[in-house]
């Protein structure tokens, strides 16, 4: 299991943190997941790929926190992606701040699956093979679901700022 351990843990790792966009909530869901993953051994019968097998535990626990806890709510969330999203200087952040808060509220109310699709590229790091992989799609239903959730948010966007004029 270590060996497993060693080779997925990052995987996993990016699949939570594109859930939770809480680097410390995520290295605590990827604990249990693991954790969860020695209890569960002897029913994973190789009829998936070991990162999928786990990150459909990890994707359990991360729904069983998220019951635990509550839903985070509108600023909150913004926040969180935020700071998971951008690491620039102080200067650059609040130049972009509201350009910034207007893109994550529109990502934030995309339906699913476009809005996890999206999340787990940005945030997670993780190519479209990985995402099919982990949602139990294919590489190319990832590609697809992702631009076409980049074109819902481009046209929200644009009808914002049509609206302002």
């Amino acid at each position: 299991m270590e060996d497993i351990y060693s080779r997925y843990a990052s995987t996993v790792y990016k699949y939570l943190l594109s859930l939770t966009r809480d680097p410390d909530a995520a290295e605590e869901l990827t604990q249990e997941t693991f954790c969860r993953a020695i209890r569960t051994v002897e029913r994973f019968d190789g009829s998936s790929k070991v990162s999928t097998w786990l990150c459909a535990i990890a994707k359990r626990a991360h729904l069983e926190y998220v019951r635990k806890r509550g839903p985070l709510r509108g600023a909150e969330d913004i926040d969180a992606l935020e700071n998971a999203l951008i690491s620039e200087s102080a200067e650059q952040t609040a130049l972009k701040n509201e350009e910034r808060i207007a893109l994550l509220k529109k990502l934030h109310g995309l339906d699913e699956p476009f809005r996890e699709v999206i999340y787990l590229r940005m945030t997670g790091d993780l190519s479209f093979r990985e995402i099919g992989a982990i949602l139990g799609k294919t590489e190319n239903w990832a590609r697809v679901t992702y631009y076409r959730g980049k074109e819902k948010l481009r046209k929200e966007l644009d009808r914002d700022e049509q609206d302002t004029m």
